[in-house]
């Protein structure tokens, strides 16, 4: 038989109740433990090593990557292969984070006399604080809840959840203590949309050496549309004899000067620049560039070196195929 819309809403509002309650339950336990877990981690010349069965051990390679990528050089030892050679992955500089519920996992259990004897600390997260696991422990992280969201009471669900939760609090204290920053962040995910952002500078995506249109003062009006339509900027830099940007002339200035009736056969470059132009350095973030152009509602702009040189240029579209934007 089915089971009727309004009986499955029911079960996944039960769920959701239940996992909230674990999590306030959670909340109100912190203590000194857990400041006691963050110093050790802070203080490990080695790796933090999580390890955990089952479940525990999925959230385990979770919390583990989350620290990995926050500051915390973290991996995850699987405690079965640990009894088979893996334990020497693990050495007396590490702290151990092992993660279990009961805190009776038979293939945990059996590495514990072994880290002791090695003198690893170890960190225990679990919901049995008389445990084999909690006794063995230098420090115990209670992650016990009241009963699962499986209505059998069975499947780790609220218990998984505590334990996911309690690593994020691990890790966001760790980072807040590392003084961790954005860019940090950025750095061990440059494949991302924040590593773009934070770790493309102008010079990665400029327009440079004969693709930047610019011309002289001096130029005529001609040459002036010959060097943009050849660049396809959509626009052209006007330059002094060092190379040092005077103002710039932009498709919209030419329409601009068409709806005035004015004869454009005359005119010099300098005559119909734009002075003061918006420069960037070459060394500036690609993200800046993008603010830069929205904030003055421009789509190109001129890429200038230490000294003030124009070295490059890019618009809009040269950031989107970055997807700096």
């Amino acid at each position: 038989m089915t089971p009727s819309a309004s009986h499955l809403l029911q079960l996944a509002r039960e769920a959701l109740d239940i996992e909230a309650a674990a999590l306030h339950g959670l909340k109100s336990r912190l203590d000194d433990r857990f400041v006691r877990a963050v110093q050790m981690m802070l203080a490990v010349q080695g790796r933090v090593v999580v390890t955990g069965m089952g479940k525990s051990g999925h959230i385990g390679r979770k919390i583990a990557a989350t620290l990995a990528s926050t500051g915390t050089p973290a991996l995850f030892v699987h405690p079965a292969e640990a009894s088979h050679g893996d334990l020497g992955m693990i050495q007396v500089i590490d702290v151990v984070l092992a993660i279990s519920n009961s805190g009776e996992s038979d293939e945990l259990v059996a590495i514990l006399p072994v880290l002791k004897r090695q003198g690893v600390p170890l960190i225990a997260m679990t919901g049995g604080l008389h445990s084999t696991l909690a006794c063995h422990a230098d420090v115990v992280l209670d992650s016990s809840v009241e009963k699962e969201a499986c209505p059998l009471n069975l499947a780790p669900t609220a218990s998984t959840t505590a334990q996911l939760a309690l690593g994020d609090a691990l890790a966001v204290a760790l980072l807040d203590a590392r003084g961790f920053k954005p860019e940090d962040f950025a750095r061990s995910h440059p494949g991302g949309a924040l590593g773009r952002r934070l770790l493309t500078h102008v010079g990665d995506v400029m327009r440079s050496g004969p693709q930047v249109p610019r011309v002289g003062p001096e130029a005529g009006f001609s040459e002036l549309m010959r060097e943009m339509s050849d660049k396809g900027l959509g626009a052209s830099a006007v330059v002094d004899p060092d190379g040092r940007p005077l103002g710039v002339f932009t498709d919209g200035d030419l329409r601009r000067l068409i709806e005035k009736g004015i004869d454009l056969r005359a005119l010099k470059a300098g005559d119909v620049m734009h002075p003061g132009p918006r420069t960037i350095r070459r060394d500036a973030l690609a993200v800046e560039a993008a603010e830069m152009m929205e904030q003055y509602r421009i789509t190109s702009i001129l890429v200038v070196d230490e000294a003030g040189v124009l070295c490059g240029a890019l618009n809009s579209n040269d950031l989107m195929r970055a997807k700096v934007i």
